[in-house]
């Protein structure tokens, strides 16, 4: 799709989506993105211009459909996947990738942190449609084997590396600074980041400062060349509820709000990651500073879990505070699945995370009255009535699940049409009982506008 739209803008010195919405271009992706959103292709590149909204999208990955995450849009997820220094190689994540694209993953991370990590990006680049980011110390620290003999080079050296392969966002942990580690000495769990620990290490052992910090307008240099966004890592973020909201936490994401700046100065267009276990009244706070430390740029939160009690069922403690945070205004949801704090994640295992968070982004994108964005609960909602069982499957965020637990008890072709299922059978279903009901009531006026919810204004796209 994009070979041609790359082709044109060769020799171009800082070819980013930034770049083009500043000069008042509408680009391909651009176009694409309002189509897929149906919003005016002029909305898109305003909010690119603003860095309330990004496009990641690679040069060197011209096979990607664009896609754009910011408040604007509808509310993303996306789907980790990757191997383990003692597990998984590139055909296992493959068929992860397999998984998260057919169940709507709309960007994944490889996190492989062992084996053949070059063979399995480039497989995944090639096969993904959807942007792929990465983190690309992980890289940096298997090819060096220690901490202590990692240079600010190595680091600098696998961003163009990545880049060049057409990784189509990094996660920089740039703000994880000296500074902060004192005030993360009284939290539970400490640092709970892979990033942020190796960050954090990196700074003792040679007695610096992080390098990502201190080579940021290099950082930055290799972005704008290959319009690699950044997705600015939050190394400090709470492992737990207790560690929630504290200063470390807070003290990292007012340093990002100022990287930012600096990056839209070279027009590379960030996001700013989220904390993972947040108290559910807490996580609204969350999202309202990131806006105000962080200029409106994209919040994409992982999670956050609202308890730490249910390992084995963290997608579903996490999807309850992912909905609350797309509700508030985070623009992308990092998955999480059943698998988190216990091991490495199968195939089985996302697909339970891509559904949970499916659902979260959607009920999110309800709440924030997002034009459309009942329709579809509407429709399955009139075929529900209709006992049109197909039209259910067909609409349903799992239609194989629903239908082979609708079949498990009632499977012969039949009850595709029955007006009823096994829950109440024929006799006590409270929907064919309501037909006989509502054909004897009288009618009744329907409520007046007024008195209907109000619908949430999106005024917070408004130019102050």
């Amino acid at each position: 799709m994009r070979s041609s739209w790359i082709a044109k803008r060769a020799g171009v010195a800082t070819p980013t989506q930034m770049h083009f919405a500043r000069q008042g271009v509408v680009t391909e992706e651009m176009a694409h993105v309002a189509g897929r959103e149906r919003v005016e292709p002029e909305l898109v590149r305003s909010e690119v211009a603003r860095g309330r909204l990004i496009i990641p999208a690679n040069v060197a990955h011209p096979n990607l459909e664009p896609m754009g995450i910011g408040i604007a849009l509808s509310c993303k997820i996306n789907a980790n996947i990757g191997n383990s220094a003692v597990s998984g190689e590139v055909a296992g994540e493959l068929e992860k990738l397999r998984i998260s694209l057919k169940h709507g993953a709309d960007t994944v991370m490889d996190l492989s942190t062992g084996g053949d990590i070059d063979g399995i990006r480039r497989a995944v680049i090639a096969a993904s449609p959807v942007p792929i980011g990465t983190v690309p110390i992980y890289q940096a620290l298997q090819n060096t084997q220690s901490i202590a003999s990692m240079t600010a080079d190595d680091l600098l050296g696998m961003l163009e590396h990545q880049a060049q392969q057409g990784v189509d966002y990094f996660t920089i942990h740039a703000g994880v600074l000296r500074a902060h580690l004192p005030l993360a000495r009284s939290r539970i769990t400490g640092i709970v980041s892979r990033g942020g620990a190796i960050m954090a290490q990196w700074m003792l052992e040679h007695d610096a400062e992080n390098p990502f910090y201190t080579h940021w307008d290099r950082v930055l240099d290799i972005c704008a060349r290959y319009d690699v966004a950044i997705s600015a890592g939050d190394g400090l973020r709470p492992g737990c509820l207790a560690d929630a909201s504290d200063a470390a936490q807070f003290a990292e994401l007012k340093t990002l709000g100022e990287l930012t700046l600096r990056a839209w100065q070279k027009d590379v267009q960030v996001m700013i990651e989220g904390p993972g276990h947040v108290p559910f009244d807490q996580i609204e706070m969350n999202v309202k500073k990131e806006m105000e430390l962080c200029h409106e740029a994209p919040f994409y939160v992982l999670g956050p879990l609202v308890t730490d009690i249910a390992p084995g069922y963290d997608h579903i403690t996490s999807a309850i505070g992912a909905t609350m945070a797309g509700a508030a205004g985070a623009a992308m949801l990092c998955y999480v699945t059943p698998k988190e704090h216990l091991g490495l994640p199968t195939a089985e295992d996302v697909k339970a995370g891509l559904v949970a968070y499916k659902i979260a982004a959607h009920a999110a994108d309800i709440a924030r009255h997002r034009p459309g964005a009942r329709d579809r609960d509407d429709a399955l909602s009139r075929a529900r009535y209709a006992f049109d069982w197909e039209r259910q499957f067909e609409l349903a965020i799992d239609p194989e699940t629903a239908r082979a637990m609708h079949d498990e008890t009632l499977p012969d072709d039949y009850f595709k049409t029955a007006e009823f299922c096994s829950m109440c059978g024929p006799k006590f279903c409270s929907m064919h009982i309501n037909r006989a009901v509502m054909g004897h009531a009288e009618p009744v006026a329907p409520a007046e506008d007024a008195e209907r919810p109000a619908k949430r204004s999106l005024a917070i796209l408004a130019e102050p």
